[in-house]
């Protein structure tokens, strides 16, 4: 685990010092053109990593670790690294998402918050009196999913389908946004990682971890649970 946690710092490391310039690098030949290729590509990764790392300190870290002088041992390393990678990065990541949902909230006062921190506006409350309200309930609905900078995940109408299921089966973010609506209502939201799927992402639909996602929502059908109940009481 320790040599691994180096190599991959050094590989970043070089990385971000062709980032910084490079300019007094040159390419003479194909091994010299594969490195750079291949420093491009871990550079890729480090910037979707944070891109607001300082390089001078990266390139002094390979640099010291060339020279072998470097100025934490592989096991202080490996202990900074997880740290800042499981707990200040996400930080990092949860401060911006706040910033940014609560900038969408300001910028449209018909925009608002649950206590979870999804921002939604609805755009029509449907049939109030026919509105999810117990996690057993059932209901049928169509969506549209979109990442932050508009890349479509999923989309009910062009797929022609919808979704039937019981509230207790979905994310805190979607759960909180048909709540919001009856039969015939639409919704539109901004949901917080932690409203949505989280640190583990969702492959199935191409969500990546810890990733703001903006929905729009139409309730087409509630079954109430204890309407169910009831119809299976009548029938015994």
């Amino acid at each position: 685990m320790k040599k691994t946690v180096v190599i991959a710092l050094a590989a970043l490391s070089m990385a971000a010092c062709s980032k910084s310039g490079g300019s007094g690098v040159k390419l003479r030949n194909d091994l010299d053109s594969v490195a750079y290729v291949i420093g491009m590509n871990v550079g890729m990764n480090l910037m979707r990593m944070d891109s607001t790392l300082n390089v001078d300190a990266v390139c002094e870290g390979i640099r010291d670790h060339f020279r072998g002088k470097t100025r934490l041992t592989a096991d202080e390393a490996e202990t900074f690294y997880l740290s800042y990678v499981n707990y200040a990065l996400p930080e990092k990541a949860r401060a911006y998402e706040e910033q940014f949902l609560e900038d969408i909230r300001k910028s449209n006062r018909s925009y608002a918050r649950t206590t979870s921190g999804v921002t939604y506006t609805v755009e029509d409350v449907g049939d109030a009196e026919r509105t999810p309200v117990n996690e057993r309930d059932s209901v049928v609905f169509r969506y549209l999913l979109r990442t932050v900078d508009g890349e479509q995940l999923y989309s009910s109408y062009d797929r022609g389908d919808t979704v039937r299921v019981e509230l207790r089966d979905l994310t805190t973010g979607l759960r909180e946004s048909l709540k919001l609506l009856g039969e015939g209502g639409r919704i539109e939201a901004w949901m917080p990682s932690s409203a949505a799927y989280g640190a583990e992402g969702c492959d199935s639909l191409g969500v990546k971890p810890n990733q703001t996602l903006y929905y729009e929502i139409e309730l087409l059908e509630v079954d109430r649970y204890a309407n169910r109940i009831r119809r299976t009481n009548l029938r015994r």
